[in-house]
């Protein structure tokens, strides 16, 4: 055998396999991360960091479960109006099946839906629920608790999370 053709038959086998666990991974329609505060802090410029932290930490978690391996995280723009036209009228974690609905005009395997509960400026969580958008049935509910309501306790917060996950195999990548 010509050292050209093994090494031919070496790169067509690796493509393949990296193509076949590419295709294995379900496919997840990460929606927005909304906030429960309980704190009732209707300062303009606190309201306006926490918006900020909550944009942050949506894109770091569809980066962060996309380049772990979890899953293949779909991108939210085709069904955007779909999604502001909801949230305009309730909040996505407690909508009755409105994320499934979502998760099927993206043609999504799963559907995440995320929350900080804000029970003071010291004491916060990060929620997440994931759904099988075909059943409805709840595969996963992960939470970490965080000290501090600053971007770098958000941000970490994010980071152990996934890092939790794939630790335990907590997602599409077994």
């Amino acid at each position: 055998m010509s050292r050209g053709f093994a090494t031919a038959t070496a790169f067509i086998w690796l493509w393949s396999m990296a193509c076949a666990a590419g295709q294995a991974l379900p496919s997840i329609a990460v929606l927005d991360f909304e906030l429960i505060d309980d704190t009732q802090d209707n300062n303009p410029a606190t309201l306006a960091a926490q918006q900020k932290r909550l944009t942050l930490i949506s894109e770091q978690l569809r980066k962060e479960l996309n380049d772990a391996g979890l899953y293949r995280v779909l991108d939210n723009v085709p069904a955007m109006n779909y999604i502001a036209k909801l949230k305009s009228a309730q909040e996505l974690r407690s909508c009755n099946g409105c994320e499934l609905d979502i998760g099927k005009r993206l043609g999504a395997d799963l559907v995440l839906t995320a929350w900080v509960q804000k029970v003071s400026n010291l004491i916060l969580n990060i929620n997440i629920e994931i759904k099988r958008v075909a059943s409805g049935q709840t595969i996963l509910n992960k939470s970490v608790d965080i000290r501090g309501n600053t971007d770098q306790s958000w941000s970490r917060g994010i980071s152990y999370m996934v890092r939790d996950m794939v630790e335990k195999k907590q997602g599409g990548r077994r």
